[in-house]
């Protein structure tokens, strides 16, 4: 794995507040990225980056799925684009216009970033994508590509700092297949989750660790076939991941297929409990099931 290197985000809100037009921009790169709601699209339209060859993506909610629904698409001038989608397409709510400084992108160019952005988003499996195929890649110079392949992996960074998180995979690669087990977690500390064996909704079992600040549930890891729980935040996160395609019925429960990171411990255990769970005090060592999560934690916190 490449090493991380941070980065300096400069986010400016236009209209002053959280939820109007924003811009992102990362120290020392020459792209530029503008979020609007759909309410303030005169206005966004009226900037001179709605003007320059870029790409787009629109956002937003379709009645009957638990995906995010996103539409990605290129033009020379973008805001032009974009007024003919307002016509065309009604269930979108934001729109991103990704552009370069001093319009240094050309057509070849924001073809390349659009068809790997839809390689992107089609991956990552957490958004409905409603572009059918994915365009093809333009040919480009060995130069051009490496920099365009640069610049996605900029505009990948700023999506989900600016909400659009549709585009970060939360699977992982499967264990070792010539393991004896489905579970492959080397070294790392493993935690487990166990509850409802005489339950009518099924049993729960599942192993997890943590792995670059998230709480990956390992493949083979099995759960609840349903939401059981009362109405909260976390069913949409359950559905999401079902729609994923990762976590699929198995003889009345459900089972990952592909290890998968959560950003808590409550709700990767909400996910296999199918109901609000107490992560830190449900979540135990494998090693020594008397010990939690959160007492695991604290252990760590007092050797620091």
């Amino acid at each position: 794995m490449p090493n991380k290197v941070g980065h300096s985000l400069e986010l400016f809100f236009i209209d002053g507040t959280s939820d109007g037009m924003l811009t992102a921009e990362i120290f020392n790169w020459t792209g530029h990225v503008l979020l609007t709601p759909r309410i303030r699209l005169v206005d966004a339209l009226k900037r001179p980056e709605s003007k320059l060859t870029g790409v787009y993506i629109l956002v937003g909610d379709r009645e009957g799925s638990n995906l995010v629904h996103a539409y990605i698409g290129e033009a020379e001038d973008i805001g032009d684009r974009i007024r003919s989608h307002d016509t065309n397409k009604d269930w979108w709510t934001q729109a991103a216009l990704i552009t370069s400084a001093k319009n240094r992108l050309n057509k070849a160019h924001v073809k390349y970033l659009e068809s790997r952005l839809v390689e992107e988003a089609k991956q990552a499996g957490r958004m409905n994508v409603e572009n059918i195929k994915t365009p093809p890649r333009p040919s480009l110079s060995e130069a051009d590509q490496a920099n365009m392949e640069h610049f996605v992996d900029q505009v990948l960074t700023v999506l989900p700092a600016i909400g659009i998180d549709g585009f970060v995979k939360k699977t992982r690669p499967v264990g070792n297949a010539a393991s004896s087990t489905p579970f492959n977690t080397h070294s790392k500390v493993v935690f487990e989750l166990k509850s409802g064996e005489h339950s009518e909704h099924g049993r729960v079992h599942g192993r997890a660790y943590l792995e670059d600040g998230e709480f990956v549930v390992q493949e083979g890891s099995v759960g609840r076939s349903r939401w059981i729980g009362v109405e909260h935040s976390y069913q949409r996160l359950f559905d999401e991941v079902v729609e994923s395609g990762v976590y699929v019925e198995d003889g009345g429960q459900r089972r990952f297929t592909k290890p998968y990171a959560f950003s808590s411990t409550s709700a990767a255990g909400a996910v296999l409990n199918g109901r609000v769970t107490a992560g830190p005090k449900d979540w135990v060592l494998e090693s020594d099931p008397s010990k939690t999560y959160k007492q695991w934690e604290a252990e760590q916190l007092k050797m620091e």
